[in-house]
This record gives structure tokens, sequence and C-alpha cells, in this order.
């Protein structure tokens, strides 16, 4: 599939295939088929993370393994993740967008096959690292892919397409999840990603423009042995206390230490070197920084409490995992109502005001938790928190990240699109890592003699469970107000967040 030659600064439509130009019209048919095939590879790693989170007890009966080990089958893909994240952007120059989003695919959907044909919780884990290291390099290749291609004008609705797996996520995931779980196999779960990674890869081999790679450039592999080591130690070791429900332990301490002395060492390597593995020269425009602020700590809240509300339904309120997926329904519509809308007002606004209105949203259901959440709140109350959340959510997430790229030229975008994900992972995982401790500590305060422990609840006797149903769900209420503190503090970065539409860069769209 060929391109349309790159247009002059100011000048008139790219093609006449466009349906608008890149001053800010719609997304022609060449972009639209490139997100579809990008949105598709999205949604299958996406729906693998959400189907998989409610489907850790039913994998722990399985495999007769306690909580604290097949929570690695989580864990261990986000190590993954984190591992091979950082090599993405120089990998997307060295060897082209389009084979590295083909290898990636296809990383992802051999370890699905495997996943799904594990024998024990430790192949199962060692499988879920496998489909790691694929579904890393699967949305920043993918949102380089279509930033390239789309400009800067319209970055906002690119945004917005690629934020359609974010929303289908939170829907489709713990539903499909618990009915695969409950109702076929829970090795479907994963089989599931097989004819769909088949069709993607497809669908990316006949639509995806041909690759433009650049051998010249060398690969930081100090920067490489720093990072991705510092950060799976990192991971690894915040994951280690929130399953030990403390910090205190040696291992942790270590994991934790070395992690964050690796990262650091990383960072004095990425100010130095010539050509480094993230150009961190990058965070010194503001709109960059700011944005990088914002999605730390937007992540570090907003995952954290996410990863609340399944348990609370299932351990407090005794519901399915099926239930509980419809449950979580109304954060996912309320954000496809208004992610849409904020990537359009992206680009004609700038992200700044979009950011803050999103925001304002999220902290205003997040409060309806803190302050509502109890043993019998009604779950009409909860469904509009819900709701209010996903609509803030619909305004944060992709403007965000539309607010760093915005400013970026072409060449810029594979390593920026690699640093931003990497934030959006580490952030969601050490909130969640944080929230779990904070939950398990509020736990064995009101429970003594628990230690805390979330085991399954549908064997406790009802007249028992009535006296520890109230208590448990003033520990979730509580955790809730430290991730609403965490959240209030975006608001900070997201002040400095540019509040004007991007300017026209000439080299965004290359001549393929």
């Amino acid at each position: 599939m060929s391109s349309s030659a790159p247009p002059e600064a100011g000048s008139a439509p790219v093609s006449k295939s466009d349906g608008g130009g890149p001053d800010g019209g719609g997304l022609d048919r060449g972009v639209l088929a490139v997100a579809m095939v990008v949105v598709l590879g999205a949604i299958m790693s996406i729906l693998d993370v959400t189907v998989v989170h409610i489907a850790v007890p039913a994998l722990s009966q399985e495999f007769g393994a306690p909580l604290s080990q097949i929570q690695w089958v989580a864990t261990g893909y986000t190590l993954a993740l984190a591992t091979v994240i950082p090599v993405t952007g120089w990998a997307a120059s060295r060897f082209g967008t389009k084979r590295l989003y083909m290898i990636s695919l296809g990383l992802f959907v051999l370890g699905s096959a495997l996943a799904g044909m594990a024998w024990s919780a430790e192949s199962l884990i060692a499988f879920r690292v496998l489909q790691g290291l694929g579904g890393g390099m699967i949305m920043p290749a993918g949102m380089t892919i279509l930033t390239q291609k789309a400009g800067p004008q319209r970055v906002g609705q690119v945004m917005s397409v690629v934020g359609i797996p974010m929303l289908l996520g939170p829907i489709s995931g713990p539903i499909l999840g618990g009915w695969l779980v409950d109702d076929v196999s829970w090795r479907w779960i994963f089989y599931i990603n097989v004819p769909v990674g088949i069709i993607s890869l497809f669908l990316a081999w006949r639509i995806l423009d041909r690759d433009t790679p650049q051998p010249g450039e060398k690969l930081d592999l100090l920067g490489l042995l720093l990072l991705s080591p510092g950060l799976a130690a990192l991971i690894y070791g915040l994951a280690t206390g929130a399953e030990k429900g403390a910090f205190d332990s040696a291992e942790v301490i270590g994991f934790t230490a070395v992690g964050a002395v690796l990262v650091a060492g990383f960072v004095v390597r990425a100010l130095s070197a010539e050509v480094p593995l993230i150009d961190l020269r990058l965070f010194k425009r503001r709109s960059v920084a700011a944005a990088s602020g914002t999605m730390v700590l937007f992540g570090l809240a907003f995952f954290g409490a996410m990863f609340l509300m399944p348990m609370y339904y299932q351990l407090v309120r005794g519901e399915s995992a099926f239930h509980t997926g419809l449950l979580l329904i109304p954060q996912g519509l309320g954000a496809m109502v208004t992610m849409p809308i904020g990537g359009k007002l992206t680009d004609k606004i700038g992200p700044g005001r979009v950011v803050l209105a999103g925001l304002v949203l999220i902290v205003g259901g997040m409060i309806g938790f803190t302050t509502q959440m109890d043993v019998d709140t009604s779950k009409a109350v909860l469904g509009v928190a819900l709701f209010v959340m996903g609509l803030g959510m619909g305004l944060t997430m992709m403007p965000t990240m539309s607010a760093a790229m915005q400013s970026l030229s072409h060449d810029e975008v594979p390593r920026a699109s690699t640093a931003l994900n990497i934030i959006q992972q580490v952030a969601g995982s050490i909130g969640t890592a944080a929230i779990s401790v904070i939950l398990t500590t509020e736990l064995a305060d009101r429970l003594p003699g628990s230690g805390g422990g979330l085991g399954s609840t549908e064997e406790v006797p009802p007249e028992v469970m009535a006296q520890l149903a109230p208590k448990m769900a003033e520990a979730f209420s509580t955790t809730f107000w430290w991730a609403l503190a965490l959240l209030a503090l975006a608001f900070i970065p997201a002040l400095l967040l540019p509040r004007h539409r991007p300017e026209t860069k000439v080299d965004v769209m290359p001549l393929h």
C-alpha cells in the first residue's frame, strides 16, 4: 500500500483520497485502514490483561496454587512489558515499525497458544512472560505507525482511535473472562487470541506501509542493560512487597533498591550518550514533561483504584466473576462517550483544558467510592460513580498523550512513544502494588489474625461473612482516599499542559 507524498507547510490536502487535510479534518481512508490494524492488535493485548485478572481465582484453584503465586501470571506479564518496551524505539528505527509490529504480534500469539496448553502454574507464568515480550511492543509500535501516518494536526483524533481498546478492555474483558472461565474453560482466555492474532498479522502485512528502516543507528546497549533490568527489578520489588503486605523484608528492599539505582544510572547515561536508548532530552520541553508528570500521577491513582473494584464486588458483595464484569460496564460506557469528543477538542483547543476537565470528573466519581462504599451501597450509585470516572478517563488518557506528541517531529515520535508507554506501564504497576499494600494493611488492622489476606469468601459461612463484610468495605473505602489524594496531585502538572492547537510540521508524514 503506497502512501501520499508529504505536504508542504500550509498546503492543501495530502491527496484526493484524504477525507480532510492536515489542518484538522477527518481521518482519511488510509489512516482509518491503518487504525483498524493497530486497534485490532491493541484490543487483543489489552483484553488479555483484563481477562486474566478476573480469572486469577479460577487459575489458583485449577493448579492448586496459592493466590500469592498465581498472581505472578499477571505480574510476570508486566515484568516482561517493562523489559521489552525500552528497546522498541531503537527497533522501530532499525528494522521498521511494520516489521516490529508483526514480530510483536507473532510473539504474543505464540505465547497465547502455549499459555492455553500450560500444565502447571510455573509453565503458565513462563508462557505469560513470552506473551509480555510481544505485548509490550504492540502498543508503542502501533501508536508510532498511526501517529506518523496522520500527522500532528490530527493527533487528537488518532489518540481517540487508539483509545478504543482502552474502552473495550474494561467493558468486555471481565465479561468475556467470566463467561469463558465459568462456562467454557480457562484455557480459552488464551486460545481466543490465536485466531484474532492471525487475522491481525494478515491485515498488517497487507495494509501497513512498507518500512523505511535506518540501519545506521546503533543500539545503546549500556542503556538497555541499565534500564530493562532496572525496571524489572523495581517492579518485582514492589510487586513482592504488595504480595507480602510490607516493604521491610530484605528481598523487597534489595530488589527495589537495585532497580532504583539501575534506573538512576540509565538517566545519567541517557543524558550523556550521543544516541541514547530513550532521548530524555525530549523532557526538557514543557509539554512533554507536563504530560509525563500528569501520566505518572494519573496512572498511580486511576489504575490502582481500578484494581480495587473487581475485588470489592467479589469479596465484599459476593458477586460472581461474570456479574462483576457486568457491574463494571458503566466505566467503559462513560469513556466511550467522551473519548471521541476529547480527541476532537484536543485538536481544536489544545489538550490542557480537556485534561483538566477530565481530572475533575474522575475526582468527582472517585469521591463516591470514598464516601458511599459500604456493604449494602446501591449498585446504581456505584454504577453512576463508575460512569462519571469513565467520562473523565475519556478526557484524560489520550489527550495527555497527545499533549506530548503534538510538538514532536517525525523522527522523535518513536522515542517519545516508547518513553511514554514505559511511564504508563510502570506507573500503573507501581500504583497497583501501592494500593495493594494499603488495602492489605487496612484489612489487617480491621480483621486481626487475617494478615490482610484476600482469599475467596465463597466458603465463609453467611453469619461470619455478615460480620466481616462491613469491616472489609470500610477498608476498601479508606484505600480509595489514598488513590484520591494521588489523583489530586495530578492537577499540578496538568496545569502546565499546552492550551492551544498544535502547529503544522513539514516532516511528520514521510515519503515511503
